[in-house]
């Protein structure tokens, strides 16, 4: 199973990498929303996981931009706590999920067990 680990912060992306690496799970990272659509097309993850507020392009943009591109995209969107108005815009776009930072391991392998088990 496939996952894209996109954020702006190279320490989150190790953070979740290692954990995900360490349950069985091939990372692809990107640093931003215009990054991980273009190895979204060549990389072709099972899941993507998506920090929203990042620069050049914010996770919501990139999550509409992969819908668009795949309709049946799987997306797992991080926000810190209080964007709930940004969660709510980032479900609207199209993603399945989400999750808080700073994140629980276990509700964060939860959510990408769940898509990767239930879509």
């Amino acid at each position: 199973m496939r996952v894209l680990v996109v954020d702006d912060a190279a320490f989150v992306r190790a953070k979740i990498g290692r954990l995900l690496s360490a349950n069985g799970y091939v990372i692809e990272e990107a640093e931003n929303g215009a990054e991980a659509v273009s190895k979204f097309q060549s990389y072709r993850p099972d899941i993507v996981l998506m920090d929203i507020t990042m620069p050049v392009m914010d996770g919501i943009a990139a999550v509409r931009e992969l819908r668009r591109l795949d309709p049946g995209v799987k997306v797992v969107v991080c926000t810190a706590l209080g964007q709930r108005a940004m969660v709510l815009e980032a479900i609207r776009a199209g993603a399945r999920d989400f999750i808080v930072k700073p994140f629980d391991n276990e509700r964060l392998l939860a959510a990408i067990e769940r898509l990767a088990n239930h879509g």
